[in-house]
């Protein structure tokens, strides 16, 4: 045990507010791990949802796990609340949001002394399960690690699997394991032998979900965060929400004022939680209701169509200084295929709405390696933006735009998931192209690694020898991932860039999304 961990654990505990803890004696002892580090899991509403669920449950203890990213394999992780090792809990659940994650995953494990694989495993170990959206995607590339993967929204499974587990907990594991394998949502490798249904709830208003532990210590501390709906109705074609969370739904005024009541007593902004959160049929009636209540407000997300000018008020009246929007092309014809749902006098008049309110930062997420991108579609975006700078500087100087430009990386149970993402050699030459394109002064550009984006495609539209690829990695390099690669006999360009014709079978096809595709396949 590191006494400087134990140190740091201790800390941060005394900074939170509302930490809840239980007694063992008796209860299932649950370790809720989140495989990054604790100021960006802590902004993670499904982590703050899944922790008050399990503990509200009398047989069962929740305490959360984190991992910093300075920790090496000598580290063991240790539990939040008690400081206890992962070996003294009964259930490690883990909650996967992101395909990079999937490499500290294999470190936790590692760290704390849990044999790696399941099939090493016995009834002296703790059952390894997992969720969360990247698990309800694709959970092929992790499923060697894990006893069950549950695929769909905990407060769907939940509640028939921890009573399975309070009593099959001390029988032999394989049985525990059978009965678990007949839930449905639960995917359990070795006995699975049909598609897992993904699992949702129809009414979000029997379960609440907002901030639970409160810390100054994360992304989003200043504020009480609430989750407004669940899903998303746009349909763009390389969006993983919309079949990770379909359908859409939305929480009651009345459900949602009650928990903006209860928050303001710990944070005086609140935090509007949800993939489309602006979508709310009332969401202009919620924003003047919270601000009658002396809320300050923060939307997780502004759409260009419709951009209301109530929403855009309150949430600049709270503090905000930078709004951003996604027009993710620059041309009509790109963002018709990506079924964006908005055309250029869209974009231009919310610009125009967001310039008229004084702000004077402007951020724009647009995306490269779109399918059937072409050259033009990268000019497009230069002009555009140019278009909307002209704008900002009609109204105000010093006006800034800062474009976030992200490769398309193709996802499992999307539209797109047959795509392969763009080669390296051609996205760097079109964001060069962009750069190139826009003028000196007052835009900035920032990018993400292409080569991660790469290996993030890898692990999106992955199999399950990809886990001996994770296995074998000690450190974190991408000279290490290739060779581990190559030692293992699998193809980076097969996962990440090959277009998958209509015969070839999905490694995803166990899952069953209960969604209706509306492309599979482009032909570009």
């Amino acid at each position: 045990m590191s006494w400087q961990t134990v140190r740091e654990i201790k800390a941060r505990l005394t900074a939170e507010q509302d930490t809840i803890v239980k007694e063992w004696g008796g209860k299932l002892p649950v370790a809720l791990i989140y495989p990054n580090s604790y100021y960006i899991g802590m902004s993670n509403l499904g982590i703050q949802a899944i922790y008050r669920f399990i503990n509200n449950y009398p047989d069962a203890v929740c305490e959360r796990v984190f991992r910093e990213p300075k920790y090496t394999t000598d580290d063991p992780p240790l539990a939040m609340e008690s400081q206890r090792p992962l070996t003294d809990f009964a259930v490690l659940g883990f909650s996967v949001s992101y395909e990079l994650d999937y490499f500290n995953v294999v470190q936790i494990l590692k760290a704390g002394g849990i044999p790696l694989y399941a099939k090493d495993r016995n009834e002296t170990h703790p059952l390894v399960i997992a969720g969360g959206p990247c698990i309800t995607a694709n959970p092929l590339p992790l499923s060697p690690f894990f006893d069950c993967l549950c695929i769909g929204e905990a407060e769907a499974i939940l509640p028939k699997m921890l009573p399975i587990m309070k009593v099959g907990i001390s029988e032999k594991r394989d049985a525990l394991l059978k009965k678990l394998a007949t839930l449905p949502g639960v995917y359990v490798p070795c006995y699975t032998s049909k598609p897992v249904v993904r699992q949702w709830v129809a009414d979000l208003d029997k379960f609440p979900v907002h901030s639970s532990v409160l810390t100054r210590d994360t992304e989003l501390g200043d504020m009480y965060l609430i989750e407004v709906e669940r899903g998303c109705n746009w349909g763009c074609r390389f969006c993983l929400v919309t079949n990770v969370y379909k359908p859409m739904r939305f929480r009651s005024i009345d459900s949602l004022l009650e928990q903006a009541k209860f928050g303001l007593q710990y944070r005086k902004r609140l935090g509007l939680m949800g993939p489309a959160v602006t979508d709310h049929p009332r969401i202009d009636e919620l924003v003047a209701k919270l601000h009658d209540i002396g809320a300050e407000i923060s939307v997780s997300s502004l759409r260009i169509k419709p951009l209301s000018p109530v929403v855009l008020g309150e949430v600049i009246e709270g503090g905000t200084n930078t709004v951003a929007l996604a027009p993710e092309a620059g041309s009509q014809r790109l963002r018709d295929v990506i079924n964006k749902g908005i055309d250029e006098d869209d974009i231009l008049r919310a610009v125009g709405k967001v310039a008229l309110q004084g702000i004077k930062q402007l951020k724009l997420y647009f995306m490269i390696g779109l399918p059937t991108e072409t050259d033009e579609d990268i000019e497009g975006i230069a002009q555009l933006v140019t278009k909307c700078k002209e704008l900002f500087d009609k109204q105000q100087s010093w006006s800034r735009i800062t474009l976030t430009i992200a490769p398309f990386v193709p996802k499992a149970g999307t539209p797109f998931q047959r795509l392969g993402m763009e080669s390296l050699n051609r996205l760097k030459h079109r964001l060069s192209l962009l750069k190139s394109k826009l003028p000196s002064k007052g835009i900035s550009v920032k990018n993400e690694s292409l080569e991660w984006n790469e290996v993030q495609a890898v692990l999106s539209r992955g199999d399950e020898r990809l886990a001996e690829v994770l296995a074998n990695m000690e450190n974190l390099s991408l000279a290490e991932w290739r060779q581990a690669m190559k030692k293992t006999g699998l193809d980076i360009d097969f996962y990440a860039h090959m277009k998958w014709g209509l015969t070839q079978k999905l490694p995803w096809a166990v899952i069953d999304s209960v969604t209706k595709k509306t492309i599979n396949y482009c032909h570009s």
